[in-house]
């Protein structure tokens, strides 16, 4: 988990001097342009179609820190539309943020690219985002864009909405003082997913990468400095049948304790007081199981840290078929179903979307670990 500020030293001498060449001759960016690129911090949160794009977008331009935050593994059903991934991935379930530092890393290492294997919630929220210039939206879920949008708006940081169902791409750019919160703008729904996701509705992926391409051109101006050339819309396209739309953002709402009480103040700096005066943060408690939205799956929290070797050894011990990578082990139940655990106490329960089954799963293997030479105890938290 990032805890460190971002270090002033010079940036070392580049292999290739002549790497972003065509990107400063674009006379908006410039020489001056690129070196705020390669000063910048950027969050990418989810590395699925959406964010592993971005991701490359920002890693080839020269972003001076990429950090990727992604709970997920890679499957053989993202191959389509998920371009970094390919099927030694799927084949080893490689964390799509691992799998995505590790390619990313052999186009351009001349930058940090921090990837984080885990779930975004209250409890990581403000570590996630410290240090950063700049958050880009890569996630499918509702409530982890409220979550990110709401701390951007107490952090003053910019918040790059990014959104695609079947052919429809959608984007804007909100900003603390000057733009409405997410919030404000869908609503506040926190039930997870969107009701239409690529996971009900399918995606294609031309209307992916559109999306990645505005969110990007839009992070490109914010970070070298040409902000007011940036998009002051709700941009919305089909590109099916392609049509546009935009519509203007609307400012702050006076009344709304995100983004109406920023805009009263726009020099206030985040203190644990003013962290309680924010709901998601206030208030949003860990989801203890939560069924994943078109995916046959129940994520379950555990409530602690999930030693893989333990794991495998007594899963294999209670008669599962167990593999494992260093950052995940999945287990085939005998009576049909899959047990992936993390180490921050995710399991993913396979073949199920009953959050009562996934517990009782959970309950029947997992408490049969143990921690420190203790029994595990399962609270039945759903």
């Amino acid at each position: 988990m990032p805890n460190e500020a971002r270090s002033t030293s010079p940036a070392p001498a580049p292999k290739w001097p002549d790497r972003y060449s065509r990107q400063t001759r674009f006379a908006p960016i410039g020489t001056a342009g690129q070196r705020k690129i390669g000063e910048a911090a950027v969050l990418i949160v989810g590395c699925g179609a959406l964010g592993a794009s971005l991701a490359q977008h920002m890693v080839r331009a020269g972003v001076g820190l990429v950090r990727i935050v992604d709970r997920d593994y890679v499957e053989p059903s993202n191959l389509q539309r998920q371009m970094l991934f390919d099927e030694a991935d799927a084949l080893a379930s490689w964390p799509k943020a691992v799998a995505a530092a590790n390619k990313l890393a052999r186009i351009n290492s001349e930058i940090r690219i921090e990837p984080h294997v885990l779930d975004v919630t209250a409890a990581n929220v403000q570590a996630i985002t410290a240090d950063v210039d700049l958050v880009l939206d890569g996630t499918d879920n509702a409530a982890v864009r409220l979550l990110l949008s709401d701390q951007c708006f107490l952090r003053g940081i910019p918040f790059l909405y990014g959104g695609v169902t079947g052919a429809i791409g959608m984007s804007a750019m909100l900003l603390p003082g000057e733009t409405a919160c997410l919030r404000c703008l869908i609503g506040g729904d926190e039930d997870g997913e969107a009701v239409d996701s690529c996971d009900t509705i399918g995606v294609i992926s031309p209307a992916v990468e559109w999306v990645a391409a505005i969110q990007a051109a839009e992070a490109f101006k914010w970070l070298t400095g040409n902000k007011e050339a940036r998009r002051r819309t709700w941009l919305t396209a089909d590109l099916w049948n392609y049509r546009t739309t935009e519509a203007a953002l609307p400012g702050p709402t006076g009344s709304c304790r995100i983004c109406g009480d920023r805009h009263a103040d726009q020099q206030r700096k985040p203190t644990e007081s003013s962290y309680a005066a924010i709901p998601t943060v206030e208030s949003h408690e860990p989801v203890y199981a939560a069924a994943l939205c078109g995916r046959d799956t129940v994520q379950v929290t555990m409530g602690f840290a999930i030693t893989l070797e333990q794991a495998h050894k007594k899963l294999a011990a209670l008669g599962c078929e167990v593999s494992a990578n260093p950052y995940l082990v999945r287990a085939q139940l005998e009576e049909g179903g899959r047990l992936v655990l993390f180490p921050d106490g995710r399991v993913l329960v396979q073949g199920t979307q009953d959050p009562e089954r996934a517990v009782q799963l959970c309950s029947q293997y997992i408490s049969k670990m143990e921690q420190g030479g203790q029994p595990l105890e399962w609270a039945n938290r759903t």
